[in-house]
């Protein structure tokens, strides 16, 4: 649009000016040699305009001839970087398709092409990576810490390889001069912070979550719980020889983050030996509020030496209380009074947890409850069979792994607060099992019955089959009318033949399937409301 009115304008101009030179009229005469030239004024100017235009085209061919070479260079420069940008392109999808022969073959093509450019040295070591030849991988990203662009990403990689050989230091010693060179790589702080704690320098690490905080790596919520974590991972490790030292890093933590159970149970247990009962109290009793947890309960069971059950039970009550009746204070109170002997009180409170699916935890104390109420040891094998199926309790998890106790990194990882309380997925949890096929089935259970059978088998055979002993010999009226009875061997036993009448034998009938009948209970397992005999030994235990 706007070159249109300016063309159209210059038009005007022009003709402006030749009617503005035709109606003046004028001669111009040109003296040169001896000869001359005249013209009028019109037709003069227009002849130096002629003369201006064709100096000005033959000065752009000049020009275009003078720069042609140049011209032709930069295009083929331009299709071999075209080139050699189209082979990176294809060598990167075939690096994330993981075909290493295409990947080698257009990470030599662009170095070819490219020469030494970032993205080529890129795609050779990730085509040497692909292929599995790590000296060629580290051989490129040596070759890009040569270049100050390339140096960060170099330093990568050479990390990542010397974590993939196992050489821990020289990684290390990567990821610290990576954050000296880029203290905001992300990488390189993780780095940092990951050697600190494996280490055990908690006071490093510290200094290692300030400085990302300070550069916006981490929102301030998380540097406040990696602080939190951190101080009681050092007063976890201050506990034994330095118990004031471990006491401050611990009421610290506990500043930062009231809710950390870890903090809590060893500021409480601190405070308790030192005798500051009130405050362990405290401590205890306010981590309590925002999560129950056994380790708060065993610390606050136990807070003044020498105190009887009794007392335990009530302090154990407290708890309850405060927790709304959360299922850790149920537990604990049942603990507590057991070891009291306050067997109906224990009853009470783990009747609400047995309303449902009972915890493994819940059936061990059942099991203990039994046989310490009424000594029976059937029904507390009963209650230990349960916890064989039952949903497992909360415990410390990180990445897959289930611990006992709180640690402040992952095991497998190393990532800083990585253990979290909840309850491991049921994938342990042993199947639904029919009594006659598993010998820690629960009692309630009814075997399954098999094809039917005649008749069952007799009451001195049903016993004998669950005390383990062999069954007494059938006789061979019953034999023959009755079906066959086997032991817990489940051997089938040959049919019983009647004895052929000394005349002519007749011709024997091919004998009939008889069926196969188990006993009622496995030898090992006790009978309902009987006596049970001598228990195994039993593989749980309540800590």
């Amino acid at each position: 649009m706007w070159r249109a009115l300016v063309f159209i304008g210059l038009l005007c101009v022009a003709a402006f000016g030749a009617v503005w030179l035709a109606d003046r009229p004028g001669t111009v005469l040109v003296t040169f040699g001896g000869y001359e030239l005249q013209t009028s004024v019109a037709v003069a100017a227009v002849a130096l305009v002629g003369i201006g235009l064709a100096l000005a085209v033959l000065w752009a061919a000049v020009t275009a001839l003078l720069r042609l070479p140049s011209r032709l260079t930069f295009a083929s420069r331009a299709r071999r970087r075209a080139r050699g940008y189209q082979a990176v392109s294809r060598g990167m999808v075939a690096v994330g398709a993981g075909d290493p022969i295409a990947a080698r073959r257009y990470a030599g093509e662009a170095e070819r092409l490219l020469g030494r450019e970032p993205l080529t040295l890129l795609l050779k070591a990730q085509a040497a990576q692909v292929s599995g030849n790590r000296a060629a991988a580290e051989a490129a990203f040596t070759q890009m810490m040569e270049e100050d662009e390339t140096r960060v990403l170099g330093l990568r990689g050479l990390f990542v390889e010397a974590r993939r050989r196992g050489d821990i230091p020289a990684a290390r010693e990567y990821a610290a001069e990576a954050v000296r060179i880029a203290p905001a790589a992300t990488w390189a702080s993780d780095a940092i912070l990951e050697a600190r704690c494996a280490e055990r320098d908690w006071r490093g690490a510290l200094e290692a979550v300030e400085r990302r905080a300070s550069l916006g790596l981490v929102d301030k919520a998380t540097a406040r719980r990696h602080r939190a974590v951190l101080l009681a991972a050092d007063a976890l490790d201050r506990a034994e020889h330095d118990r004031e030292g471990a006491l401050r890093s611990a009421q610290d933590a506990l500043r930062l983050a009231p809710t950390l159970i870890p903090a809590a149970a060893l500021a409480g247990k601190l405070l308790s030996d030192r005798g500051d009962l009130r405050r362990a109290a405290k401590v205890v009793e306010a981590a309590w509020r925002s999560q129950p947890h056994p380790d708060l309960a065993e610390v606050y069971l136990n807070l003044r030496p020498g105190d009887s059950a009794l007392d335990r039970l009530r302090r154990a009550e407290t708890l309850l209380k405060l927790s709304q009746g959360a299922a850790e204070g149920r537990l604990a109170v049942a603990r507590a009074a057991l070891e009291a002997r306050e067997f109906a009180r224990a009853r009470t409170a783990l009747e609400p947890l047995l309303a449902e699916r009972p915890t493994m935890r819940v059936c061990l104390l059942m099991s203990d409850l039994e046989q310490a109420e009424h000594g029976s040891t059937g029904r507390g094998r009963e209650w230990l069979a349960r916890a064989t199926r039952a949903p497992r309790d909360p415990a410390w998890i990180a990445d897959g792994i289930v611990a006992d106790r709180w640690a402040p990194i992952s095991p497998v990882t190393g990532r800083l607060d990585a253990f979290v309380w909840e309850a491991p997925p049921d994938v342990l949890v042993a199947p639904e099992i029919a009594l006659s096929d598993d010998v820690t089935a629960d009692l309630d259970d009814t075997p399954k019955p098999l094809p039917a059978s005649t008749e069952a088998p007799s009451g001195a055979l049903a016993e004998a089959a669950a005390a383990g002993e062999e069954p007494p010999p059938v006789p061979a009226e019953a034999a023959a009318t009755g079906p066959a009875t086997v032991g817990p061997a489940a051997v089938k036993p040959e049919p019983a033949k009647a004895e052929p009448p000394k005349a002519e034998p007749p011709k024997p009938e091919p004998p009939k399937p008889e069926p196969v009948v188990f006993p009622a209970t496995p030898p090992d397992v006790p009978r309902p409301r009987e006596e049970a005999g001598p228990a195994r030994r039993s593989m749980f235990s309540i800590r």
